[in-house]
């Protein structure tokens, strides 16, 4: 209706962020009574920072977490006509839609039976029954339109996750296995997450005695069961899933923070220490060999605006787009990023190609890293905060370097 543009696609994700936003606001109320606290508790949760960074992208992160958060809310009221719509809409998203909605059932089960204190029966009646099948059924007919006419569901070997369980003895899984644990936990207490916590952790073990358990205990379900089918198969496979895949834990981590905050006489100054920490959180930037969640944090927001000046200065050069190598995911065609219809794609780096587009935004293998720095010189670099994006040549290609000029100054950092 409104054409094929990057600002289209941005209007089309306000919905679904005001949507998200609202559903947010809901589950606070729920929680937290005082409407005064009840914005600053509100406040503190959006402040996560790998939310902000899926905010402020066209991601379908928004939409799904959207409808998350409405079935949550459905759950907590007792609201079932709006939890299967909201179940069944968060499964037609995408895989991991659908992960949640299994999420989403443990938390409605352990609700049921410890905080409700209801029976297994009770769970089980035939209306939800009918409730839970009706909201899967969207989800049951994509995977078996998947399975039957193209013969697999997630990914096949050719593809990235296609060989995610090809481990070649049980060894490489224990090890990978225990990796991924590290993996995960560093995930959780990433960017700032890491105050709140341990701030959840020494009032849990300190103040349990005065804590209200229900809400607690609530919140905890919640927590651990939300992406609990996520971190389950993240932890079996050889590439771990991303920050933003646990954003369903991370904000709620924080709503608990904030209830928990009533235990302390100086409430103003652990809210401010744990407001600042996740703010604080969008400046870690780790060195180029340390892989980061960069779609995570606000720290990658100067990353757009560098590349549109490197590829203009790639055109400026005759450094052609088609015969440079660059890496995930900016080694897909310029359209699929800015959606202006240019159809020049970065090649999948292979350590052949002449010219490199490499950014430290982009998570590199140990070997892949080596062969860019023995094998390419830097013939620009851009750089702005913490991201750096460089144009590489390969070093004694034997042929004369018609692209870059002699003087010193094409050296220079551009900011």
């Amino acid at each position: 209706l409104f054409g094929k543009s990057l600002y289209v696609s941005h209007w089309m994700m306000l919905p679904f962020i005001f949507g998200l936003l609202w559903q947010i606001s809901n589950l606070v109320n729920h929680f937290i009574k005082d409407k005064f606290y009840q914005i600053f508790t509100f406040i503190l949760v959006i402040a996560d920072s790998t939310l902000l960074s899926q905010l402020v992208l066209v991601t379908p992160e928004i939409i799904q977490l959207f409808f998350f958060f409405l079935a949550l809310n459905a759950i907590l009221n007792e609201q079932l006509y709006l939890k299967i719509i909201a179940l069944a809409f968060l499964g037609m998203v995408s895989y991991r839609g659908m992960m949640l909605c299994g999420g989403l059932f443990l938390i409605d089960f352990f609700i049921h039976l410890v905080i409700k204190k209801r029976s297994l029966k009770q769970f089980f009646s035939f209306q939800t029954s009918i409730a839970y099948c009706i909201a899967a059924l969207p989800a049951i007919v994509y995977l078996y339109w998947s399975l039957s006419t193209r013969g697999w569901i997630i990914s096949h070997p050719s593809e990235n996750w296609g060989k995610a369980l090809a481990f070649s003895s049980i060894e490489e899984f224990v090890k990978n296995f225990g990796r991924n644990i590290l993996v995960l936990g560093l995930q959780f207490v990433d960017f700032g997450r890491i105050t709140v916590i341990v701030f959840v952790l020494i009032t849990l073990i300190f103040k349990r005695t005065y804590i209200q358990w229900e809400k607690v205990l609530t919140l905890l379900i919640i927590i651990f069961f939300s992406t609990i089918v996520i971190y389950s198969t993240s932890l079996l496979i050889k590439n771990t899933m991303g920050h933003r895949y646990y954003l369903p834990s991370y904000l709620s981590i924080g709503l608990l923070a904030c209830i928990l905050i009533d235990q302390y006489n100086i409430k103003k100054t652990v809210y401010i220490g744990l407001l600042s920490s996740l703010l604080l959180g969008n400046c870690i930037v780790y060195p180029d060999t340390f892989a980061q969640g960069w779609d995570s944090s606000l720290a990658h927001l100067p990353y757009w605006k560098l590349r549109k000046n490197a590829i203009e200065y790639m055109d400026n050069h005759n450094i052609p787009i088609t015969e440079t190598a660059s890496f995930f995911p900016n080694n897909t065609t310029i359209d699929n990023v800015d959606v202006n219809g240019d159809m020049r794609s970065f090649r999948i780096f292979s350590g052949n190609e002449n010219y490199i587009f490499y950014s430290n935004v982009y998570n590199l293998t140990d070997s892949e890293f080596t062969t860019l720095r023995s094998t390419y010189d830097i013939l620009e670099t851009f750089k702005k905060g913490g991201v750096r994006i460089e144009i590489l040549q390969k070093k004694d290609t034997g042929t004369p370097n018609t692209t870059m000029p002699l003087s010193p100054s094409f050296y220079k950092v551009k900011k």
